[in-house]
């Protein structure tokens, strides 16, 4: 995840990275302060849905800055997405959403993570809930699951304001065979939409993968808290639940 300013080779969870050369190579619009950020990283070991890595940018001067943001997609090859959500008077984040250079190089460090990660190696139903940019690396984990072609069930259930602060809206907009997809809006529904603007309930984990699923819950601190009492109070076992969270 973006922690505000505060089919490739696999990697081992929790496996201590180093750092590593990184050039940016492309960068993508996903809401007004949201961004997809791609960059060529040689001789990247590869790496888990779920897992992060650290950023370190160095000015001229010398000075160090270092940030944590989580991967989007699966492993491929020496190519590494990164979700960036810039954070008004951030330090980082604004720099890296919109002013780093196509083209510049910055320092990476990962494959970091073991706890919030998708492996692949248990075929059980899978239950993503995210809050605001807390999509990032559950997108990351939807991808590698489509890649499989697995035919259990997966959802993501995905909270955000409004409309308009949605990542991968055309992707997400597209469910596949045995997925669902919901996006619930907190303050502003769109026109047509089927449930009035509001936190997450009960309701709305109606028809989703039920308890004995695997499930992730990524976003602000209040609303992982709140989703992870929902799914418990809803029968999901506790040890079944990861979290991950950002304030």
């Amino acid at each position: 995840m973006n922690t505000p300013d505060a089919p490739g080779r696999p990697a081992t969870p929790g496996r201590p990275g180093r750092w590593y050369p990184a050039r940016l190579v492309e960068r993508e619009k996903q809401t007004e302060t949201g961004r997809t950020l791609r960059f060529d990283v040689p001789r990247w070991p590869g790496h888990l849905p779920g897992q992060h890595v650290d950023v370190r940018l160095t000015a001229a001067d010398g000075y160090q800055a270092v940030r944590s943001y989580s991967l989007a997609r699966p492993a491929d090859g020496d190519v590494v997405e990164l979700g960036v959500q810039a954070v008004p008077g951030g330090e980082v984040s604004p720099y890296l959403a919109d002013d780093l250079p196509v083209g510049a190089r910055i320092e990476m460090k990962g494959p970091l993570g073991g706890w919030f990660v998708w492996d692949g190696a248990v075929d059980s139903a899978l239950l993503l809930v995210a809050g605001g940019c807390g999509v990032v690396p559950l997108t990351a984990m939807l991808r590698a699951r489509r890649a499989n072609a697995a035919e259990t069930p997966r959802a993501l259930l995905y909270s955000v304001r409004d409309p308009d602060e949605v990542w991968y809206a055309d992707e997400l907009g597209t469910p596949r065979p045995h997925e669902s997809i919901r996006v619930l809006y907190t303050r502003r529904a769109p026109g047509g939409a089927n449930r009035p603007a509001g936190r997450i309930t009960l309701d709305d984990l109606e028809g989703l993968p039920p308890p004995g699923a695997r499930c992730y819950i990524c976003g602000p601190t209040g609303f992982v808290e709140h989703a992870g009492d929902l799914l418990r109070a809803a029968g999901h076992p506790a040890d079944r639940i990861r979290t991950e969270r950002f304030g």
